[in-house]
């Protein structure tokens, strides 16, 4: 972590150090990508007739949605986004133990990193939620099929417009700046203490979801439990958010392909209507 006018100077941390954390955040992602994949495969299986039983959403008209159904799709969201969101933490991570092993000496105070994880991972929980309402009409309407893929060529045309014009607007400028400059970032909201940690971690995960919120509309698009689509979203944010700032070419190039995907399918939809 280079040191500019601006900033000060931080003593790196060990390697060892530097990999347990890394080896850890991996784990982490990787057990919610087992999880996923044991779902989708479950949910497959029963679907061709085989004998795996998986919790599946309830079609249109077949009686509602329980506590249960609504407790199963926020789990899947929320497990999802640990799966997705926690390998792109990384380097904020690591700019955070930096800085809190730095400081401890003069506060003696030692936070763990975990505690920032937890704080960032709680704002993608609340996302979990939150798209977990909005899901749920959609299942009743009938505009998502029990892999939770859209049914429509028109709902899946106006999501990915949407994805791609909001990748060139200010607001996803201003939120991708701030995950991608994690030193700046906490250099400007530094609070001591496990309280202090979580409150930064869980705005930093306000930001993300600021970043990111198109991006996951567009599983709905393609299908929630796409697990190649949900792999390649996520690399697609780890690149966005490693790319240096401002990286304007590429949010143009990407969000030109999802509107102009987006409009293709609105072409198809009217072309069977008419």
């Amino acid at each position: 972590m280079p040191a500019t006018a601006s900033t000060p100077e931080f003593a790196p941390l060990p390697p060892a150090e530097r990999w347990t954390l890394i080896g850890a955040v991996t784990a982490v992602a990787a057990s919610g990508w087992a999880w996923m994949l044991h779902m989708d495969w479950t949910m497959r299986d029963m679907m061709q007739g085989g004998p795996s039983v998986a919790w599946m959403p309830p079609t249109a008209g077949a009686g509602g949605w329980s506590g249960y159904d609504f407790w199963m799709l926020f789990a899947m969201w929320a497990i999802m986004m640990v799966a997705m969101m926690t390998p792109s933490a990384i380097p904020t991570l690591r700019t955070y133990r930096t800085m809190q092993r730095n400081r401890s000496r003069q506060t003696l105070e030692s936070v763990s990193w975990t505690i920032f994880l937890f704080g960032y991972l709680a704002a993608w929980t609340v996302f979990s939620a939150v798209i977990s309402v909005i899901q749920w009409p959609l299942h009743e309407w009938g505009l998502l099929d029990p892999m939770m893929a859209s049914r429509s060529q028109l709902f899946s045309g106006i999501l990915l417009i949407v994805a791609g014009l909001y990748q060139w607007t200010p607001w996803k400028d201003a939120c991708l700046t701030q995950c991608r400059t994690p030193l700046q970032f906490l250099l400007a909201r530094w609070k001591d203490g496990r309280s202090g940690a979580l409150q930064m971690s869980f705005e930093h995960g306000l930001y993300c979801i600021g970043c990111c919120w198109a991006l996951m509309l567009v599983l709905f698009a393609v299908g929630v439990m796409n697990m190649l689509w949900v792999a390649a979203i996520m690399l697609f944010v780890i690149v966005e958010k490693a790319l240096p700032s401002p990286a304007r070419l590429f949010r143009t190039v990407t969000g030109l392909l999802l509107a102009g995907s987006g409009i293709w399918l609105l072409s198809l939809h009217l072309q069977g209507a008419a």
